[in-house]
């Protein structure tokens, strides 16, 4: 994967985003676990590793100066994004990655053994059966159905003031008119990710209490 090093650097500096040597070996090396283990994990419909780079490591690395501060959790992880990323990008932060299929969920402790991300704690459970010790000061997801199922879900798992960080393509104007009551949006991100044409949202909700 070393061929793609100069392409993740190029769109990292396009996004201020500043990868060390280490930081960048290990994204290409989860990019590599991620086209090997691919075939017989279904993580994605996408097979061809440069495509994988752009559309899920790139467009992952747009948010991660945007998902404030504390303990995070990437829930309906999949293969690892955004979670994989931010926790490359920011070792210090404690993020947990959830999903309910055991097989994606292996491959993320393969991940977090490899790298090796002592940062990351992986889960594998149903969204609404997980129960953390401590309430998360962020709930992220890429993948989430609606931003309605994504905070009905998941808001037992947020801290009182923390915050939901909601990855989209276009603005999903209609999810955001059946907002769950006590729930707002904060901010809207529109994300510009080099090499993607299509539009792409990060949308920040918390409680209006």
């Amino acid at each position: 994967m070393e061929q793609f090093r100069p392409r993740l650097l190029e769109a990292a500096a396009q996004m201020s985003v500043v990868l060390s040597d280490r930081q960048q070996d290990q994204l290409l090396e989860y990019l590599a676990l991620f086209a090997r283990w691919n075939s017989a994990y279904n993580l994605s419909a996408i097979r061809d590793p440069e495509q994988m780079l752009e559309r899920h490591i790139i467009d992952s690395l747009s948010v991660v100066n945007l998902c404030g501060e504390g303990s995070l959790i990437d829930v309906g992880s999949g293969g690892g994004l955004p979670g994989i990323p931010l926790a490359i990008v920011h070792p210090e932060r404690a993020i947990t990655l959830l999903d309910s299929n055991g097989k994606k969920t292996r491959f993320l402790f393969q991940v977090a053994s490899t790298l090796p991300l002592p940062n990351i704690t992986v889960v594998n459970e149903r969204v609404e059966a997980f129960v953390p010790e401590q309430p998360f000061a962020g709930v992220v997801s890429r993948a989430f159905a609606s931003i309605e199922d994504m905070v009905n879900g998941s808001e037992h798992m947020l801290a009182p003031k923390g915050r939901f960080y909601a990855m989209k393509g276009k603005l999903p104007e209609d999810e955001l008119s059946a907002l769950p009551k006590g729930i707002k949006v904060e901010q809207v991100h529109r994300l510009s990710v080099p090499g993607c044409d299509g539009e792409r949202h990060m949308i920040q909700l918390c409680r209006t209490e």
